[in-house]
């Protein structure tokens, strides 16, 4: 961990926390994080992708972990994020990288990608398919988590009966769970994890303590915006057919899999059709944070997606 260097890098007039490692003229492999994440989330894979041979970066979105805050974070939309990520690779010189993100990251990746695909060498995301951000309540009770976190004020009390470490701790139980988190009429989010609940195998309370002191720096007011509350915001941006090399990892045990519609997707003509090249791979075991849960395992899937597409 000691070899990744870390900086601030000014884009569109906010500070970004970078974590880089791997020398500056190989190949970029920038990676987006999702929710409740931050850059430390892709710390397996950015050693073993500099290791073979690959330039890895990761940041913190505005507003998370150590980037600055947008002044005004409830105005905070996806366009935002994917300037960031084109203002980053510009800073950085590069001028085209491959993309590799996990749970909504997946939707600042296929924006991105529809609207810069010259940027891009390939993608792949993990937990969430190539899709554009939208409104979808995906026919679910009013109790969905998605739901109650669109809504001004209610996950700010629920988040705030607690220090932001337990926060970080209920949500990632929550995530790595097959079910869809969806609470009753009379109950909060975060209470369907009973106080004592063990973290996953793979998560350390070190881990933990990592994030939830960078979370305890940057709040969660720009993380409830982007992604819940701006995806019911219309981007004027229609999903169009993109021809670079892709590839989907979906844990069989991800609860995202359950969504209405989403394995249908996944499977669908419609998918193909606007990504020709994606490979889609299924882990048996792998829940909604395979690259923490199966590092080496996933480490082996990017590897051969980059190794077999950088020269392209």
């Amino acid at each position: 961990m000691e070899e990744i260097k870390h900086k601030f890098i000014e884009v569109n007039g906010l500070k970004l926390h970078v974590a880089e490692i791997g020398s500056e003229s190989s190949p970029a492999v920038v990676f987006l994080h999702g929710f409740p994440e931050i850059w430390y989330s892709w710390r397996y894979q950015m050693i073993a992708m500099a290791k073979a041979g690959f330039r890895a970066i990761a940041f913190d979105y505005r507003g998370y972990g150590l980037s600055e805050q947008p002044k005004e974070p409830e105005k905070t939309t996806f366009l935002d994020f994917d300037n960031d990520l084109l203002g980053l690779l510009d800073a950085l010189s590069i001028p085209k990288a491959f993309l590799v993100g996990k749970d909504f990251a997946a939707f600042v990746i296929s924006l991105f990608v529809v609207l810069h695909e010259d940027r891009v060498s390939g993608f792949v995301t993990m937990g969430v398919p190539f899709m554009l951000p939208g409104p979808s309540d995906y026919g679910l009770p009013e109790g969905f988590y998605i739901t109650r976190w669109m809504e001004p004020g209610r996950a700010e009390a629920d988040f705030g009966r607690f220090d932001a470490k337990t926060v970080v701790r209920k949500i990632y139980i929550l995530f790595s769970r097959s079910e869809i988190p969806i609470a009753d009429e009379n109950q909060e989010i975060l209470d369907l994890v009973e106080p004592g609940t063990p973290l996953p195998y793979w998560f350390s309370e070190k881990d933990l303590a990592i994030y939830g002191a960078k979370y305890e720096k940057s709040g969660f007011q720009t993380a409830l915006q982007v992604p819940y509350r701006a995806m019911a915001e219309q981007l004027n941006v229609t999903a169009r057919p993109v021809q670079v090399p892709a590839m989907l990892i979906m844990g069989e045990k991800d609860y995202v899999l359950k969504f209405p519609g989403i394995e249908d997707y996944i499977r669908s003509d419609e998918l193909k059709s606007l990504v020709p090249k994606l490979e889609v791979i299924f882990m048996p075991e792998g829940t909604h944070f395979v690259q923490e849960q199966m590092p080496d395992e996933v480490n082996q899937l990017l590897l051969s997606f980059l190794l077999h597409n950088k020269s392209t």
